[in-house]
């Protein structure tokens, strides 16, 4: 059975100074690995704009919620989803937050998240617009759709980044490795 070759690292090089010692980076990997939640991910764009998305789907939801109703099924349809989007969302910014896909790597989390998206963005799409349809000028149905489009904008977005990062990245990578 062969190994192939191996390289061996030293603590100098001839071209400068000694990097750092294999202790220390090392102990500096086990730091990271040991935190339990993902401090960068907060700051990331797909961070802060799962946050946009939850946030804009929570207004409308309430919004919704708190107008009189002229029309039962569009609004509880429109209710129920945004409710399952937000609550999808932020099942899959916890995955972020707290690593989890480290740990379950039998799911393809950037496809299930993407899929997701998918189908999400557009059931959203559909009942803002069927909200929109039957606001009749009622202010506060009016402002749940208008953030039900606005979620629905954030989401595209989200595919969007979705899409390239997992695709596009992947299929550069395939020709750089040949």
């Amino acid at each position: 059975m062969s190994h192939g070759a191996r390289v061996i690292r030293t603590g100098v090089s001839s071209g400068g100074p000694a990097g750092p010692s294999a202790h220390t980076t090392a102990s500096s990997a086990a730091d990271s690995e040991a935190q339990l939640m993902d401090g960068t991910y907060f700051r990331s764009c797909a961070g802060m704009l799962k946050v946009a998305q939850m946030i804009s789907l929570l207004i409308g939801f309430i919004c919704i919620n708190s107008s009189a109703w002229t029309d039962y099924s569009a609004y509880s349809y429109f209710q129920i989803v945004t409710m399952c989007d937000l609550v999808m969302i932020l099942f899959f910014y916890i995955i972020h937050i707290f690593r989890i896909y480290r740990m379950l790597t039998c799911v393809s989390w950037p496809l299930a998240e993407f899929l997701h998206y998918l189908i999400g963005t557009i059931l959203l799409l559909i009942a803002s617009i069927v909200a929109a349809s039957r606001s009749y000028n009622i202010t506060g149905l009016v402002a749940g759709a208008t953030f039900g489009f606005l979620a629905t904008i954030l989401c595209v977005l989200s595919i969007w980044s979705s899409y390239k990062v997992s695709c596009v990245t992947q299929s550069t990578s395939k020709y750089h490795a040949s």
